[in-house]
């Protein structure tokens, strides 16, 4: 047995909570628990002790207030966690937690640890996007800050007149956008009423009074659609007649966590862990930074084309559905059977917790593949100011 298969990184282990929305059921519960509960939680279906994890690294976007001093240790520790184990932080936008995997799984490969945690994070709710601890308020310094001279350069818009553009280049009109994000909530909502989430941990949450709930599912998900509502919107940053991104055909903000258990074979066999998927590709990808959102295209091909396949072979496409028009023009590129594409909905409808989302729609991507009996599974997802990060896995 040759020593890169005994240090191949392989899935042992994939949980998210459920997506909150912003204000919602998860409003009272700051982010280093829900990223303790998810840790805690990969943890627990696993079967390995905590002593055993090497490493913890998590993906966050703002991160300030609850979610500065790297809150993959402060999760860690508070997931309970020996103090030996360390954690790191990063921000790769919105493919935060998607990166965290790809970073556990290279140090596997690499053979510097026999486990390690990919997870991710992000509370909507109790930290805005972009906040300023000097204002004490969220803006959007994250666009309209630039530094002076890749403003100059660039000249990068707001992610949502990029959704706009995308729309424009590949002639997607508002009536499609709209149809698309109802289709999204539809197959959310069958999923959920199913009870095919597996992936989901239930935790402990709010209702609209504050009486203590459970949230076992998303909340976001609507289960019925006003479809006349939804057409009446106004676009968020243009004209009516102008633009066709709204607030329903966009992802939603939201407060959620989730962790991946990356671990080697040989470690994990001499546990007696059952993996459940290998990994065929790891990409991350620059793209223009003022189309900003059509990174998910070259990033797709690069990992279809390291993994050896097509797209033809994929059992399930999971695409984190920013906007509806980061979709389509993904559809129009590659036409992928459309069963197989986001079958239970995406981030329109579950919503999209920033740094929480990759690691979640990995433990979703999983699931899915399990409930299929499908073998190949690629996850993309586009990123601000123009990157992407795509991931191939095969089901063992």
């Amino acid at each position: 047995m040759s020593q890169y298969h005994l240090n191949e990184a392989l899935i042992l282990g994939a949980v998210r909570t459920p997506f909150g929305r912003r204000g919602g059921a998860l409003r009272d519960t700051r982010p280093d628990e829900l990223l303790a509960a998810a840790i805690g939680g990969v943890l627990a279906r696993t079967g390995l002790p905590g002593e055993r994890v090497g490493d913890v690294l998590a993906g966050c976007v703002s991160q300030a207030g609850e979610q500065g001093a790297n809150i993959a240790r402060q999760a860690a520790l508070l997931a309970g966690l020996p103090a030996e184990v360390p954690g790191v932080s990063m921000n790769r936008m919105c493919g935060s937690s998607q990166f965290a995997v790809h970073a556990a799984a290279q140090a596997v490969a690499a053979g510097d640890l026999d486990f390690a945690i990919g997870c991710g994070v992000e509370s909507m709710s109790r930290v805005p996007m972009f906040l300023d601890l000097t204002l004490g308020k969220g803006d959007f310094r994250g666009f309209d800050g630039l530094h002076p001279d890749i403003a100059a350069r660039y000249a990068i818009p707001h992610q949502v007149e990029s959704a706009e553009r995308v729309a424009d280049a590949w002639r997607i009109s508002r009536a499609e956008m709209d149809d698309y994000a109802m289709e999204s909530h539809r197959r959310a909502e069958a999923a959920r009423a199913a009870g095919l989430h597996a992936e989901i941990l239930p935790l402990k949450g709010v209702d609209k009074e504050g009486a203590a709930i459970t949230l076992a599912h998303d909340e976001g998900i609507r289960a019925a659609i006003d479809a006349e509502r939804m057409r009446g919107m106004q676009p968020v940053f243009r004209r009516p007649g102008e633009g066709g991104v709204t607030a329903a055909n966009a992802s939603q903000m939201s407060d959620g966590a989730s962790a991946v258990l990356v671990g080697s074979r040989a470690a994990a066999e001499a546990l007696g862990i059952r993996p459940r998927a290998r990994f065929r590709a790891r990409v991350a990808v620059g793209s223009d930074p003022v189309m900003q959102l059509t990174g998910v295209i070259p990033a797709a091909r690069r990992a279809l084309e390291l993994a050896g396949l097509s797209m033809r072979d994929l059992d399930w496409i999971e695409l984190n559905e920013a906007f509806a028009s980061v979709a389509l023009c993904f559809v129009r590129e590659f036409e992928p059977d459309m069963e197989r594409f986001n079958p239970w909905g995406g981030a329109i409808a579950h919503g999209h917790p920033l740094g929480g989302t990759g690691a979640g729609l990995m433990a979703k991507m999983l699931a899915g593949l399990e409930h299929r009996d499908g073998r190949f599974g690629l996850q993309v997802m586009c990123i601000g100011h123009g990157m992407a990060t795509a991931t191939v896995v095969e089901r063992l």
